[in-house]
């Protein structure tokens, strides 16, 4: 059977409309190539506002980054990625695009060094070890450990950067309230905050979506949707995108 034939229908029909998407403009063609292609699958969840700014920490290969500029084309784009394997890929699609910034470390709660787990997919990679559930519904296996940098966004990024609205994107395996923790200072210049969060624990000793929507009420975030939710059919809900609201006073 071969892995595509072998996808859950949902997943195979979000691939089937990527690919689509991606014949029907010159970027996507030129992603393709690289055997990327935009996650468009967050259309829906982020409604129509003309963000200004994204944040995209946890940019991988530049999926988000690319759906990101088609969607919102004159907002500057900040990525984040530590993997160096991913750098090239991500460099190649948006090449000299003054308005796509990599930055090439992992954003978190301090500034040091941070040995990552990397696995065979490197969507699946780290800053926590997966855990046996990551293993068993996804297959997850670490090849390696490397040494990346780990950034506050703020040593970053400082507020007058950030023009609102602004979307702060987070898809870090795990590691999403650590992340938050490391971008407190300015997380107020953030009308949105669209994060991926985990029902149960994929990654040892990660925060659960619950402590994320806990830390983010205190900070007046208000959850406004979960989208996306990846189901497996014994164990329910494992994970999903959550899309937060500043509550301006």
């Amino acid at each position: 059977m071969s892995s595509l034939s072998a996808l859950p229908m949902n997943l195979f029909f979000i691939r089937i409309r990527k690919l689509l998407h991606a014949f029907s403009s010159s970027s996507g063609m030129r992603a393709l190539k690289h055997g990327v292609a935009a996650s468009i699958e967050h259309s829906s969840a982020l409604g129509d506002v003309q963000y200004k700014t994204i944040v995209d920490i946890g940019a991988n290969v530049g999926q988000f980054a690319l759906f990101a500029r088609e969607r919102y084309p004159k907002a500057a784009i900040f990525s984040f990625e530590p993997l160096e394997d991913c750098w090239t890929t991500f460099s190649s699609i948006f090449g000299s695009d003054q308005q796509v910034q990599l930055f090439r470390c992992a954003i978190g709660p301090t500034d040091a060094k941070a040995a990552i787990n990397v696995t065979k997919e490197n969507d699946s990679s780290s800053l926590l070890a997966p855990a046996a559930t990551q293993v068993e519904v996804f297959g997850t296996e670490v090849s390696a450990k490397k040494t990346v940098e780990l950034r506050r966004l703020p040593s970053v990024l400082s507020g007058e950067q950030i023009a609102t609205p602004a979307l702060l994107k987070i898809d870090v395996q795990g590691f999403e309230l650590d992340v938050l923790r490391g971008s407190e200072e300015l997380l107020e210049r953030f009308d949105t905050i669209y994060v991926e969060a985990s029902y149960v624990e994929l990654y040892q000793g990660q925060a659960l979506a619950g402590d994320v929507i806990e830390y983010l009420r205190t900070r007046r975030f208000e959850l406004r949707g979960v989208f996306n939710q990846h189901l497996d059919g014994s164990r329910g809900p494992l994970q999903a995108d959550f899309l937060f609201k500043q509550v301006r006073s």
